[in-house]
């Protein structure tokens, strides 16, 4: 396997998309994710990396080019963050159906208003159903193994689905850490060339995107959900052969001291690493706390998740948004509905916090574990906005 360097997360973002031997990139600037297309801008002007870089005049351009590109046959990428990913919302949905493999990286940020540039989960979860395969990284080295990933499996034959890559901004876009590059043979082993599923081709015209009545449009909706259902053995098949090449393993769900954990915290992305420093203080103090990661968000990871949470009796879901008027952090909702029917079935008590980059300490997940355990008679639309001021 290739060098470790100390290096900016979003640089090494950048780095892995040009190690992917990307053929088009269409990007418009945003807070925080700027360093990662500035870098890849550098790349191609300084002719290391032959790919056209389209700087477009909106996030809604950037991702209609990126459908085009995708769809006559190139290695597409781009990437955005809160208000880009909302102005890019329409033609966000359209990628997915006509099954095209674009890559992005969301570095997750809230959404306005108030107008925040600081990071929190608003924003994906405002695109939680449109259609697009989502997961979550948890630092620097999971970014750039999760770039290589994310082309894998967007563009597996048996997949040909775009993939989301969610990076906390700032959290990991803006700080320098230690990553291990691949060398170019492991990552031509692991990335074989693109062989687009559907392509546009003058010498065979065919239409994409087009109109649909009533009487095929729900059957295209079913074969879309299913196409997403199914590609969940190519991405266990890739998190397999990643390990085999790296020795670093991911899986959709994943674990940290939950052996003969009766409660256990659910998080997504960077908070993972901080909250284990809590569950290492609650551990040594003789308390049966354990930590459930949540790496794959969609296809959501119903068998894995459960099996994770066999014998736990409470579940703190640490949410990094607001489900308005409703049950509280969509995270929570998810994790109640997947345990519907579970018997006995865990007691989940919500916790919202770090919204717009609010700091949340190892010493705050403790206090949220005492005031878990307190916690009695819980209804499913229960939930504590933690820390806030009233």
């Amino acid at each position: 396997m290739g060098k470790r360097v100390g290096i900016e997360v979003s640089i090494a973002a950048a780095d892995a998309v040009a190690m992917a031997d990307v053929d088009v990139v269409a990007a418009y600037p945003i807070t925080p994710q700027t360093h990662i297309v500035e870098h890849l801008s550098e790349l191609v002007a300084d002719g290391e990396l032959m790919a056209e870089f389209i700087p477009v005049e909106s996030e809604h351009s950037a991702m209609s080019v990126c459908c085009g590109s995708s769809a006559a046959g190139a290695r597409t990428f781009t990437c955005t963050s809160s208000q880009g990913l909302a102005l890019m919302n329409e033609i966000l949905f359209i990628v997915p159906s006509m099954r095209l493999p674009v890559v992005m990286i969301l570095a997750n940020r809230s959404l306005s208003g108030p107008l925040s540039i600081w990071n929190d989960h608003t924003d994906v979860m405002s695109v939680r159903d449109c259609g697009w395969v989502q997961l979550f990284v948890e630092n620097g080295q999971e970014v750039f193994d999760h770039v290589l990933f994310a082309f894998r499996v967007a563009e597996a034959r048996s997949v040909s689905l775009p993939v989301m890559i969610n990076m906390d901004g700032f959290i990991l876009t803006h700080v320098i850490e230690p990553i291990t590059y691949w060398d170019k043979e492991a990552v031509e082993r692991y990335l074989p060339l693109f062989e687009p599923v559907n392509r546009l081709d003058p010498d065979r015209p065919m239409t994409m995107g087009a109109f649909a009545m009533p009487g095929i449009y729900t059957e295209a909706k079913k074969v879309q959900n299913d196409a997403l259902i199914a590609a969940m053995p190519e991405m266990i098949e890739a998190w397999e052969e990643m390990g085999e090449l790296t020795g670093r393993h991911y899986r959709p769900v994943e674990t940290y001291a939950a052996e003969g954990a009766e409660t256990v915290f659910i998080t997504m992305g960077s908070i993972g690493e901080t909250v284990s420093m809590a569950v290492d203080r609650l551990r040594g103090q003789g308390y049966a706390v354990g930590l459930v990661k949540l790496r794959l968000w969609r296809p959501f990871p119903f068998d894995a998740l459960r099996e994770a949470l066999k014998g736990v009796r409470r579940i703190i879901v640490i949410d990094r948004a607001v489900s308005f008027g409703g049950p509280g952090g969509p995270v929570a909702a998810e994790i109640r509905s997947a345990l519907y029917g579970v018997e006995p079935r865990p007691a989940v008590v919500n916790m919202i916090s770090g919204l717009a980059g609010r700091d949340v300490t190892p010493e705050d997940y403790i206090v949220m574990y005492e005031k878990a355990m307190a916690a009695d008679c819980l209804k499913p639309e229960d939930y504590v906005v933690f820390g806030a001021r009233e």
